[in-house]
């Protein structure tokens, strides 16, 4: 999909493939209610828009800019009548038990990772949607328990994360059930995914 960016949001790349691809091979239901979290570009909302043509769509983000973005991204492929955007932070409003998916590719970068961070990233990428704080799981750890209240009984959880945290990220996951971790085409741990206790 052609999208558009601006320094307000990341610019898509091909590990959040893999986010969207790991979406479908879940069984979600007729007409699933599906929340991307940080939606940024809105890339994430939009391919699985295109791929389930008979989802509810939400999509959140803290940030006015990136929802700018999304919002034209969305009307540029004639979606906006099918997402819904939210300004909020993360989950924030949103009523227990309301959705089949939550998808999310936070920031997950540690501060002390910065230097391994590519140049153009640093320069040209917005700063709070590559670096959580000091660990990378910050917003992770905010993340979780609110998408355990806001989803369904048996509802999915699907995060993009660094190999760096993957191990922290399963830890915080103990209690979900059908906890996998998805490795991308270089063999780095890269989507999270869980479900969920009915």
């Amino acid at each position: 999909m052609d999208l558009i960016v601006s320094p307000a949001v990341l610019i898509p790349r091909p590990e959040t493939e893999h986010v969207v691809e790991t979406v479908l091979t879940l069984s979600l239901g007729h007409s699933p209610r599906i929340i991307d979290v940080g939606t940024g570009s809105g890339c994430i909302a939009l391919a699985l828009a295109k791929e389930l043509p008979l989802a509810e769509i939400h999509a959140t983000d803290i940030s006015p800019a990136a929802l700018e973005i999304s919002r034209a991204n969305s009307a540029r492929h004639r979606f906006d009548a099918r997402i819904q955007f939210h300004q909020t932070d993360l989950l924030l409003g949103f009523e227990p038990g309301t959705f089949d998916l939550i998808v999310s590719n936070p920031p997950y970068v540690g501060e002390s990772e910065e230097d391994q961070v590519q140049l153009e990233v640093r320069k040209y990428e917005p700063r709070n949607a590559v670096f959580a704080g000091p660990t990378g799981l910050e917003v992770i750890e905010r993340l979780i328990p609110q998408a355990h209240t806001v989803l369904k009984p048996g509802g999915w959880l699907v995060m993009e994360m660094s190999g760096t945290i993957a191990e922290a990220i399963q830890h915080l996951l103990a209690d979900w059930s059908k906890l996998r971790v998805i490795n991308d085409l270089q063999g780095i741990p890269r989507v999270a995914v869980a479900a969920r206790t009915l």
